[in-house]
């Protein structure tokens, strides 16, 4: 199955993230990445990878560069990565036994969130169809992330990925505020009865940052693993509050 498969990746300035990615991945003949113009050391350290092509995009929405990307992509089937996702030696043993032209045209893949490489108890990050028929995709925008939409049927793999990502705090705050920019306007350009109850919780502003100290901390058990869990649980809580804060620009102040 590793033959059949492509894995593709978005990069911009993510030279602490990459390399550690990369090194993964030296089983796939080709790796394909979408880069935005990076203006770090992430091209130097992704053009000492032989197999790696580069391709360079301005990015505009997320959505519109994964389906660039998949257009460059000459494989039946997809990996589709974050740069700082690690792809582990279970799933990659997981992955040799799929078969290539079975019935299933897409698989999930679970996560575990590592701070500074220690992998937590638990995450709030749902499963991500990371793997699937290139012919049978298609990339939608939803708020600052995308979906994919795939036709067939779809499985889960038993396997995780490692979501590690070691960028600064300076640069990390810099991409959550972007991110929560393009939140705000799904959230409130988007009929509240349209939205899913945790979208509904964000838009009240309030709630959301409390329910998410206690869902990390206790639900998914990050009081247990020490520092990290309360590093992880402080970063999703801030990222919330940056929400909120958002939200109350976009309705209240007037510019």
């Amino acid at each position: 199955m590793l033959e059949e498969i492509t894995p593709l990746i978005l990069t911009y300035n993510e030279a602490f993230n990459i390399e550690r990615t990369l090194q993964y991945l030296t089983w796939a003949n080709k790796i394909i990445v979408i880069d935005s113009y990076s203006t770090d050391e992430t091209l130097e350290i992704l053009h000492s990878y032989s197999q790696v092509k580069v391709f360079q995009r301005k990015f505009d929405t997320h959505g519109k560069q994964w389906n660039y990307g998949l257009e460059q992509v000459e494989s039946k089937w997809v990996l589709s990565l974050d740069a700082d996702y690690v792809v582990t030696d279970n799933l990659r043993t997981e992955i040799i036994d799929l078969p290539a032209d079975g019935q299933i045209n897409g698989y999930f893949a679970r996560f575990k969130y590592c701070v500074f490489g220690k992998p937590l108890r638990g995450t709030i990050l749902p499963p991500r169809q990371v793997l699937f028929r290139k012919d049978k995709a298609v990339y939608i925008d939803d708020g600052h992330t995308q979906l994919l939409q795939l036709a067939g049927k779809s499985a889960t793999l038993t396997g995780y990925i490692h979501h590690d990502d070691r960028k600064p705090l300076n640069r990390w705050l810099w991409a959550q505020d972007r991110y929560m920019v393009i939140e705000v306007k799904k959230l409130l350009e988007t009929p509240m009865s349209e939205l899913s109850w945790g979208d509904r919780i964000r838009r009240q502003k309030i709630l959301a940052p409390f329910i998410i100290l206690v869902y990390c901390l206790i639900v998914k058990g990050g009081i247990l693993d020490g520092w990290h869990g309360w590093y992880y649980t402080f970063q999703r809580v801030l990222a919330e509050i940056l929400l909120a804060i958002r939200l109350i620009e976009a309705e209240k102040i007037k510019v």
